[in-house]
């Protein structure tokens, strides 16, 4: 299974489509908030609201792939202060090993207590002195093995 997951596009619609178009067989897209753009616009994409988004998404998401439970939301969230706790504790609630997330615009991936914990940065402007960035989450239908990539943009 291929998941394309951006976030903090912040309006650009360039960048969106270059990913729709160059991904074309993924399974799915997700957006991690700050689309900052009318749901109607990116249909194909499940996204979440972030803290520059207007339009009506949901605050968080819960998707079952295979042998994996998902949950994505935008981390303003979740206060600065430990805010990586809190979101793992708000996925084993969930029964979720696998985050997704956005807002601090920086790529990150790391599988901490048996949760993978990803934000594939910010597909507009990263704030680490990379290029703007977005991921490629692939899971192995059969082992339910996840890898993650990021692509970042030039």
């Amino acid at each position: 299974m291929k998941i394309v997951v951006v976030s903090d596009s912040h309006s650009l619609r360039k960048p969106l489509d270059m990913v729709l178009d160059k991904h074309a067989d993924a399974d799915y897209f997700l957006h991690a908030g700050d689309i900052c753009l009318d749901p109607s616009e990116y249909p194909k994409f499940i996204t979440v609201c972030g803290n520059n988004d207007y339009y009506d998404y949901p605050l968080e998401i819960t998707l079952n792939l295979g042998k994996h439970k998902l949950i994505m939301f935008h981390s303003h969230l979740f206060s600065y202060f430990k805010r990586e706790e809190k979101m793992m504790k708000k996925a084993k609630e969930m029964g979720c090993d696998i985050i997704v997330y956005g807002h601090t615009h920086v790529a990150y991936y790391e599988v901490k207590d048996g949760i993978h914990i990803l934000n594939p940065g910010s597909i507009y402007h990263a704030r680490d002195g990379r290029p703007p960035s977005y991921a490629i989450m692939m899971i192995d239908d059969q082992t339910g093995e996840i890898s993650v990539e990021f692509e970042f943009l030039k």
